[in-house]
């Protein structure tokens, strides 16, 4: 059975017409377009996504200051009064400083990450997803932060968006370890979607439930950063692949949209 995550949220946003500056990014939405989050999460459920990540992304001390609890309350509630009761909200955990510079991981991110997955479980996420993570080391250490609440992690790596920041063999050494600490799920994220597949196959070696929630790649490609259906189809075509692959957890990341999510679901109801 196939399991259908959201898309992202800060492209969305952004293709919606909201600005999405550094240092908060799409954590800037939670204070001047509230509703736009809101919409989003309405629309990923409306076609056919049942995880849903509130948009705690950059709701992080160093990004946001002394507000970052507040926002991060509020981005879990969005998120919980916009879909359906039975859908299940992740919170969303990411590296402290750039997605795609692991060079500039701090070497104590514990306390952060600790903090941040204390105030998602009070908020009351049903899972923890530590993601976008192109450092294996801090992602391990979110991952021991996250299972300290008691709430499942997934834990998602990132290559970056050409597949260059870890090599599939890292991806997987990393996601070994992410289980062995307690992970119930490991995933790629943010990588292009044509080149995802050799991470995804080794995801298959680690055994417990894997996915992905690719990046469009660039907009040449066709697949996403627009409305154009038959990305949406490309994409879902490429999903195939990951699938027979054995993932389980699909979904999809920046550049793809509800149009994608809405592909991913047919596939899913298709195969009963």
């Amino acid at each position: 059975m196939l399991t259908i995550l959201d898309g992202p949220m800060g492209t969305e946003l952004a293709a919606r017409g909201v600005p999405t500056p550094a240092p908060l990014w799409s954590a800037l939405a939670l204070e001047r377009a509230p509703e736009v989050v809101s919409a989003i999460h309405r629309d990923y459920a409306a076609t056919g996504a049942t995880v849903h990540t509130a948009n705690t992304f950059r709701t992080k001390r160093r990004s946001a200051g002394e507000r970052w609890e507040v926002l991060a309350r509020r981005a879990v509630a969005l998120a919980r009064e916009a879909v359906p009761p039975e859908h299940r909200i992740a919170g969303s955990v990411a590296p402290l400083e750039d997605c795609y510079r692991p060079d500039l991981s701090p070497k104590n991110p514990r306390p952060e990450h600790r903090e941040l997955c204390e105030v998602l479980a009070d908020a009351g996420v049903d899972l923890i997803l530590c993601e976008t993570f192109p450092h294996v080391g801090e992602a391990l250490v979110a991952v021991e932060e996250a299972l300290r609440t008691g709430l499942p992690v997934w834990a998602a790596f990132t290559a970056g968006p050409d597949a260059d920041l870890l090599t599939p063999a890292e991806v997987l050494a990393g996601a070994r370890e992410a289980a062995a600490r307690g992970a119930s799920a490991v995933l790629i994220n943010c990588t292009k979607a044509t080149r995802t597949r050799p991470f995804v196959e080794k995801l298959a070696q680690v055994g417990i439930p894997f996915g992905v929630y690719a990046n469009a790649g660039a907009a040449e490609e066709g697949i996403g950063w627009g409305e154009a259906t038959r990305g949406a189809e490309l994409y879902a075509e490429l999903a195939e692949a990951w699938i027979r692959a054995g993932a389980t957890i699909l979904g999809g990341c920046c550049g793809t949209g509800p149009l994608h999510v809405r592909a991913l679901a047919e596939r899913a109801r298709s195969r009963g």
